[in-house]
């Protein structure tokens, strides 16, 4: 026969163990699905080409010394940035994501999903932005040696002006984007310690599907 005091330590070991403890969620918390292999890969090349872009992007407006040699790498790591962005949102398409933690609500589940699909269209946006000022200002974008894009639109000082202006709102937009998406993985990482981040991880851990 079990006594009241059995049954309520019983509810607060169970308790303890799917929230992760009760003080909290300080406990152990399971480690969540992970993406498949090319997600990750792809998450975390596009996570360095986009960090990189932006602060070659500052770069280029603050240095004159080097400009040369900053544009011929902005130019080109822009185009690998549109590619693989249409690569990575036909995958995200494709492949389910894995669940997210059982510790984000609906609303935060909501927010993560809007602001993956908001980065998606900034970066893909910001490539072809930069690719018409370079076309308004009468050069083509370089790309390796002879190698450029085809001009598709005309040179012209009011196009290439609003389309600079374009690219820099772009550009303040992704980093808050992006400095907002890290911050809600450092938060859960750091005080909620779901082990979200584990999801884009590489150790050991349950496999996608899994």
């Amino acid at each position: 026969m079990n006594t009241p005091v059995n049954d309520h330590a019983r509810e607060d070991a169970s308790g303890s163990t799917a929230g992760g403890g009760t003080d909290g969620g300080i406990g152990e918390v399971e480690a969540p699905p992970r993406f498949a292999l090319f997600s990750r890969l792809l998450h975390w090349a596009m996570a360095a080409a986009v960090v990189a872009m932006l602060f070659i992007g500052v770069a280029i407006v603050t240095s004159l010394d080097h400009y040369a040699v900053l544009r011929s790498v902005h130019e080109p790591l822009g185009v690998l940035i549109l590619i693989l962005v249409v690569i990575r949102f036909i995958n995200r398409l494709l492949h389910r994501p894995p669940p997210h933690p059982p510790s984000m609500g609906r609303w935060e589940r909501l927010a993560a999903t809007g602001s993956e699909y908001l980065m998606y269209a900034l970066m893909f946006a910001q490539p072809l932005v930069g690719w018409g000022m370079v076309m308004a200002a009468g050069t083509p974008v370089e790309l390796y040696g002879s190698l450029h894009l085809p001009t598709v639109l005309p040179a012209g000082q009011d196009l290439y002006a609003a389309l600079r202006e374009t690219h820099t709102v772009l550009a303040y937009l992704l980093f808050a984007v992006f400095t907002a998406h890290m911050c809600a993985v450092l938060f859960h990482t750091l005080v909620r310690r779901d082990r979200l981040l584990g999801r884009m991880g590489f150790g050991r851990g349950p496999r996608p599907g899994q």
